[in-house]
C-alpha cells in the first residue's frame, strides 16, 4: 500500500514538472519575434524612404507594431526617444509610436501594415493584408 501511494505522488510530481517545463518554455517563445521574409522587402523599402518610427521600449503600442514587423523591424529605422529626447522634440513627436516620412507627415499611434503601404506605396508581401 505504501509503495502504491509513492508511486502516485512521484507521477503527479513528474506530470507538474513537465506541465510546468512546457508553461516556461511557451511563455519565452511567446516574446519572440516571428521570421518572415516576406516582410524584409517592405520594411527595406520603408527605410530607403527615409521613414522612421519614434518610440520607447516601454510603450505597448510599440512593443505592438514591433512584432507586427517580426524580425523585419530590424531593417526599419527607428529612434529610441527617452535615449535621444531631443532628436524626438526637434520632430515634434507628442505621442508613441509616431511615424515621420520624410515631407513632415505623421502617423500617430499603432499603424497596420496597409496603412503605411498607402501612405507611401511600399508594396505588401502577398497575404499580409
Amino acid at each position: 500500500m505504501k509503495n502504491r501511494k509513492l508511486k502516485f505522488i512521484a507521477a503527479v510530481i513528474i506530470v507538474i514538472a513537465i506541465a510546468a517545463a512546457i508553461f516556461l518554455f511557451w511563455i519565452k517563445s511567446a516574446g519572440r519575434n516571428v521570421a518572415n521574409p516576406a516582410l524584409d522587402a517592405f520594411a527595406q523599402c520603408l527605410s530607403s524612404k527615409k521613414i522612421t518610427m519614434y518610440g520607447a521600449a516601454w510603450c505597448p503600442h510599440c512593443q505592438n507594431q514591433k512584432k507586427l514587423f517580426g524580425d523585419s523591424f530590424k531593417y526599419i529605422p527607428y529612434v529610441e526617444c527617452p535615449d535621444n529626447p531631443s532628436v524626438c522634440l526637434a520632430k515634434g513627436v507628442e505621442g508613441y509610436p509616431t511615424w515621420i516620412f520624410p515631407d513632415g507627415s505623421k502617423l500617430i499611434g499603432e499603424q497596420t501594415l496597409e496603412d503605411l503601404s498607402q501612405k507611401n506605396g511600399c508594396p505588401l508581401p502577398a497575404g499580409s493584408r
